[in-house]
């Protein structure tokens, strides 16, 4: 049901900025040559995009991190095994034993990509969300009671703040520096009582980057454990687990450049050798009766039922390409990428860009992920004008991330670009200019705003033949209070 319109110009800047195309060009020169083209070839990356005012255009796809595309390396090796695609485990079939091979190699080679300690635990899960609920059934009990809180900060996805809060548990508020913020988590640390320290290790709506290996030593000198949200850094940094001492990590195969939406945890097997199987069922037992059951130790203890095999076998594939890339150029292309968006973004009269962090530095502690807002729009309804006129997809909304929001002083949401291996330097340059076209002439469009989002008005455009021919918005969490 539609709820609200907004016609073009109908919400006016506050005044008509002057256009920074000139400043932006020189910008473009300084950084094409680092990351005019994709470092990496991905599934999708010519896909045209219909315009509502006619016409199409290369869709430039700027929400990696809420998804990123399936390598082009990753779909071929898709294509290579799916016909030996089978039911894994206990199978004495060619194809079978083709599938449980490959499944269960997937976790030497996740674990190799991780810098995993050989009696490391490597489950496959659905996603990092599940990676972490899974963890929290497993936290140590002593004497029939947990033995220790989860202490987390106030910035945290909601993967790593709600699993801990059916558990007992402590937040604190991330101080304005993250020297600040290891001061404040000391502090409870000193406190005592705390098994677990759980931590993202690069915030989904900044891109910041927190010190993982200092935050380990720190947990550890308390006498607790650290599980690290990996699920935007592993798509944009290496990671080392046993370098870093850290006791647990999480990500996600579908920000991973791997399809299907495998997640892992990888991690000591203590705990989860220990703790409440996180899906009762087959493959998750020793033994069976009608009144108990024996369960496994090791992955299989998690994994009840028919595991991701392809999910967890692309991811595998993913974690390979990028461990073997080249670090420098890797980092170089993202910062060139995030550099121009951000410098071009401070440029614009009206809008802001969002940090947690004072003491961040923008070229080290930073992956491809910008949040921003433009004074006197909703957030949604710039995205839906930036995908409708200029062909630009992006993030908007509170990226399951509601506290951090809040202490941003933008509870009602804003706007995210985020980037990665596929990326081009002309993608954040599109961005730019629509950006700069709304601030100077407003909307192009009538919008309005159906099931909770907002879409543009008599909408004609066509979609693909097996797709809808309308845009989904029903349907989804509204993620807004009554």
């Amino acid at each position: 049901m539609t709820t609200a319109t907004v016609s073009p110009n109908a919400v006016s800047p506050n005044t008509a900025a002057p256009t920074h195309a000139a400043k932006t060009g020189t910008l473009f020169s300084e950084r094409s040559a680092i990351a005019g083209r994709p470092l990496s070839a991905v599934t999708g990356a010519e896909i045209q995009a219909p315009l509502i005012q006619g016409g199409h255009v290369r869709y430039a796809n700027l929400d990696y991190g809420a998804s990123a595309p399936a390598l082009s390396v990753v779909s071929a090796y898709l294509n290579e095994i799916l016909p030996f695609y089978a039911s894994v485990h206990r199978g004495a079939g060619y194809a079978s034993q083709i599938s449980t091979s490959v499944y269960e190699n997937a976790r030497n080679i996740v674990r190799d990509f991780v810098g995993g300690r050989p009696d490391d635990s490597v489950v496959f899960t659905r996603n990092t969300t599940d990676s972490l609920n899974l963890l929290a059934g497993c936290l140590p009990v002593r004497e029939g009671r947990p033995d220790g809180d989860v202490l987390y900060l106030d910035i945290e996805h909601h993967a790593n703040l709600l699993p801990w809060q059916g558990v007992p548990h402590r937040s604190v508020v991330a101080a304005d520096t993250i020297a600040g913020t290891i001061e404040v988590l000391r502090a409870e640390l000193e406190q005592g009582g705390v098994s677990l320290l759980a931590v993202t290790g690069a915030s989904n709506v900044t891109g910041e980057i927190l010190p993982i290996r200092a935050l380990a030593a720190l947990a550890h000198e308390h006498g607790a454990r650290i599980v690290v949200d990996a699920a935007q850094l592993a798509p944009h940094r290496r990671i080392n687990i046993s370098t870093d001492d850290v006791d647990y990590l999480a990500f996600s195969g579908h920000k991973l450049y791997a399809p299907f939406g495998a997640g892992v945890l990888v991690g000591r097997p203590d705990w989860l050798d220990a703790g409440t199987p996180h899906l009762a069922g087959g493959g998750a037992v020793r033994e069976a009766r009608l009144d108990g059951v024996s369960w496994a130790t090791g992955p299989a203890r998690h994994e009840g039922g028919s595991p991701n095999v392809l999910g967890a076998a692309t991811l595998a594939r993913a974690t390979q390409v990028i461990g073997a890339l080249d670090q420098d150029r890797w980092h170089a292309h993202e910062a060139a990428i995030r550099s121009f968006l951000v410098e071009g973004l401070q440029k614009i009269d009206g809008v802001t860009v969002h940090q947690i962090f004072k003491d961040t530095h923008p070229d080290t502690d930073t992956i491809g992920v910008v949040n921003f807002s433009v004074a006197g729009y909703d957030a949604g309804l710039v995205a839906a004008y930036l995908s409708a006129e200029h062909g630009v997809g992006l993030r908007d909304g509170r990226f399951c991330a509601h506290p951090l929001l809040k202490r941003l002083g933008i509870p009602s949401g804003s706007l995210r670009a985020s980037f990665g291996l596929g990326s081009r330097l002309e993608d954040a340059q599109r961005l730019l200019a629509g950006i700069e076209e709304l601030r100077r002439t407003g909307l192009g469009w009538d919008y309005v705003v159906d099931s909770g989002r907002w879409v543009p008005a008599n909408d004609t455009r066509t979609y693909p033949e097996w797709a809808p021919n309308t845009p989904g918005t029903a349907g989804a969490a509204p993620c807004i209070e009554d």
